[in-house]
């Protein structure tokens, strides 16, 4: 069974961080897909960043979070992180981990949620001041 644990959200000021933690476990996969994506109040759910842990240097990440958010991930643990960094009111939404084989997410947006079948529970970013 596959299980995505969110953990790191709260509340900070704006120009302010925040580091997401996500640990993936059950998963029985030669390589996956995570990523990390966020839902703001009457707003679609949107793709925050992503990788392969198959490894490469494609990440693709949202062009409003670009320059200010960091995936990685920790092979030991499989947790995979979202550092945050020079918050804004506009960051503030539910973040919510995303995983699943590479054979199903590969070839397509990795920052489309529809190709994604494991979800973690949320993790609730607030930012003001």
């Amino acid at each position: 069974q596959v299980q995505l644990v969110e953990s790191g959200g709260g509340s900070v000021r704006p120009g302010g961080s925040l580091r997401l933690s996500c640990r993936v476990s059950g998963g029985r996969w030669m390589s996956a897909v995570m990523g990390w994506f966020r839902q703001a109040p009457g707003k679609e759910r949107e793709g925050v960043a992503a990788l392969y842990t198959g490894g490469g240097d494609g990440v693709p990440y949202a062009d409003s979070v670009q320059g200010r958010f960091t995936i990685s991930r920790d092979v030991g643990t499989n947790t995979l992180y979202l550092q945050m960094n020079n918050l804004n009111p506009e960051d503030t939404a539910m973040y919510y981990c995303a995983a699943d084989d590479a054979t199903r997410v590969l070839g397509g947006s990795w920052l489309d949620g529809n190709r994604y079948r494991y979800w973690g529970q949320g993790t609730q970013v607030t930012v003001s001041s």
